[in-house]
């Protein structure tokens, strides 16, 4: 039993170092991407109302939604592992699709630290700080 333990803590370490070389690489990716206001939006566009193909749509919100559920659970895992895990829980959420998900986006944003972190990813990407949510 003692070496099917040790094989799961290895498995745990090599997801664990795989998860932070990943977010290091996507969540500055994917944060200077974003447009600067794009905590402070009246509307948001819904790309699959538009969308000529609606398989495609469907195919690709699907996938959107699966890949921000990964990066939430990463994130909540490298809250208490090696990581940044409350940005890549942030951006999880910045890609999934439910009720309510733009009022989360501010307030989470809005929390001391967050917005400045994320401004920094955008600095050194060498693009304008986010605008802050107004309310």
């Amino acid at each position: 039993m003692d070496q099917h333990l040790e094989m799961i803590v290895l498995w745990a370490g090599v997801l664990s170092l795989l998860a932070l070389v990943a977010t290091a690489v996507g969540v500055p990716w994917v944060v200077a991407r974003l447009p600067r206001d794009y905590f402070n939006q009246t509307h948001r566009a819904v790309w699959r109302l538009v969308a000529d193909e609606p398989w495609y749509a469907l195919l690709l919100g699907m996938l959107k939604n699966l890949l921000g559920a990964l990066l939430v659970l990463l994130g909540a895992i490298m809250l208490v592992t090696p990581g940044q895990g409350l940005l890549t829980l942030l951006v999880g959420l910045l890609l999934m699709n439910f009720p309510g998900k733009y009022q989360l986006e501010r307030w989470l944003v809005s929390r001391r630290g967050v917005l400045a972190a994320l401004n920094w990813l955008r600095r050194r990407r060498g693009r304008p700080p986010f605008d802050p949510p107004a309310y």
